[in-house]
Formats: C-alpha cells, structure tokens, sequence
C-alpha cells in the first residue's frame, strides 16, 4: 500500500506549485483524504487549542461518558454493537450564526481560542475549495458561490473524544459512513490513532501526525464536481488504550444551496452529460435524508434525491 498522501502548502509558493496542484488533484481523484503541513495555522496556536479541549473534555466530560457508558452496559456487551459510537461529542456552531456563547460548560478562554480557531479554519477551507476550483478547471470562485445559498455557508465543528474502550471489536468509535457536506478540516490526536478509510476495499489508517490538518471531502464536492472527486467511506476504530481528540469541523453548503454538477463539467464530458449521473437538489433536504441514512451507502441517497428532482429554475451559478 503506498504511503498516506501528504500535502506541504508551502509548496504552491514556488517552484513545486505544478508538482503540488497535481498532487493535489491525485488525491482528491484516487484518496478523498490527504494531510496538510504548513496550512498557515501556528503551531502553538494548535498546542492551546490541544491542551485546552483535552481539559475540558476531562473536567465536564469523562464523568458524563463514564455515567452513560455504565447506564447502557456498554462494558459488558457480548455482541456487536451497530446503532451507537463509542464517543463523546459537543458542537459548535461558527456560520451562519455562532452558537459559542451559548455551549454550556466552555470557559471564556476555551470559547475565545474556539472561535478565533474557526476563524483560520474557514479561511484554510475557502483556499482549499479555490485550488480545487483551479485543478477541476472552474472559475476562481465557483465552489464558494455553490455553497453560498442566501446565508452564506454553514460551517460548524462537531468536538469528539474517544475514551479507551474494553471492547473495540464490538462497539466503533465511530460507524463507516461518507460526510454529507462540502470540505472536512480534522485536528486529530497526534498520539492515538484511530481514523480509518476505505481504500480500493482495504482499511488504511490516517496516520496522527503533529500540527496536521487532516482534510476529506464530502458528499456535496462528488455532486458538484461530478463524480470527478469522491466522498470516502471512513471509520474510527475504538483504542483499549489512550484518549483520542479529534476536532472536525465541516464547510458545508448554506440550507437553501442549490446543489448540482457544475455545468463546465457536464460539457466536456458528453457522454456523461447524456447520463445526468448526479442529481439536483437543495443541501437542507439532503441532510434531512442523510440524516436517517448516515450509516448507509451514499449511492441510494443520490438514487432517492434524483427520484425527488422535480425542481425547476435552477440556474448555473453566477461567478463574476
């Protein structure tokens, strides 16, 4: 198996950018996961950040999990378990509207370093999505003004914690699933491992790696970019030992986004125009049909909203 794909960003400031952009493009074409070194993000900045959800996670959460593992008897389950994760999790909301200060729990520090954190992440995301747009050969642009919808993206991060588990084989972190949205950013563990993906139908660890961003793409970038780059399966593998962090935050489409194949990408693939392999939709009713169906492969739910396509008016986005 070849080695877990790393992108140095410095890189697209000299010499190697052509070597980096199509490195870039493999990855998103034959991966849907890469790392990130250099992404602009200080790395002691990323070390407050660490220290401080590690903390709260063990002066607000531990006993919490603790008391919910005891309540279902999760450490005395003989079978496997498929309908719950083995994790602990609380979300933040950054865009349209910031749900931080209303998060109980969170000291004004850790919501301060949160939201300041979010702030880099987007503008990381947004440059992504342009050297994206670059590789597919779409406008500077195009991706932001996809999501836009009327509000803006939405843009949230879901905090996790995986506390040792006594029985890995029976219950996952966190079950096999695609993300539905657009462009997943992870700060992850850089000591306990975890993150699996599902590669040519093998299991391939996302290595922990100091300072990295782990990024994916979700469900919505294999819709607009049709089919061109795919949203992967991936897993987190529960640990005996060790308590992983991970930090996913999600930039999504805004609810009322229009979601489709770019239409530059129909055109110079004609025969795959003919097909229409990808639907039309609005992100708000995806979600709502991903949201019972998460666990499940993502090819019935583009199946179910093709079948629900009947909105007319939706125009090619405008990129001026």
């Amino acid at each position: 198996m070849e080695s877990f794909p790393v992108i140095n960003m410095e890189n697209l400031n000299g010499e190697k950018r052509a070597i980096t952009m199509d490195k870039i493009n493999d990855v998103c074409e034959n991966w849907g996961f890469f790392e990130l070194v250099n992404h602009g993000i200080p790395p002691e900045f990323m070390d407050t950040v660490e220290r401080m959800t590690k903390g709260h996670y063990r002066k607000c959460m531990d006993q919490r999990f603790r008391e919910l593992v005891a309540s279902k008897g999760l450490e005395n389950v003989q079978t496997e378990v498929h309908d719950l994760d083995w994790e602990s999790t609380f979300h933040l909301k950054h865009l349209p509207l910031s749900n931080i200060s209303q998060v109980p729990d969170l000291e004004d520090d850790y919501r301060k370093v949160m939201k300041e954190f979010a702030v880099k992440l987007e503008k990381l995301a947004e440059e992504l999505m342009d050297l994206l747009c670059e590789n597919l050969g779409l406008e500077k642009g195009y991706l932001k003004k996809a999501f836009h919808g009327s509000n803006g993206p939405n843009f949230g991060t879901k905090v996790s914690n995986y506390p040792p588990c006594p029985k890995p084989e029976l219950i996952k972190g966190l079950r096999a699933h695609t993300d539905a949205g657009g462009v997943i950013l992870l700060f992850q563990d850089d000591k306990v491992s975890g993150l699996q993906l599902l590669k040519d139908g093998q299991w391939v660890d996302v290595p922990p790696m100091r300072h990295s961003i782990v990024v994916n793409l979700g469900d919505q970038i294999e819709v607009i970019t049709n089919g061109k780059y795919k949203s992967v399966l991936h897993r987190v593998v529960a640990q005996t030992d060790g308590n992983r962090m991970s930090i996913a935050s999600f930039y999504n489409p805004g609810s009322d986004a229009a979601i489709y194949p770019a239409p530059a990408l129909m055109e110079s693939k004609a025969e795959e125009a003919s097909k229409a392999a990808y639907p039309k939709f609005v992100f708000e009713d995806y979600m709502k049909l991903y949201a019972a169906l998460k666990f499940q492969a993502k090819e019935p739910r583009f199946q179910a909203m093709k079948a629900m396509e009947s909105s007319p008016n939706l125009e090619p986005i405008a990129t001026a």
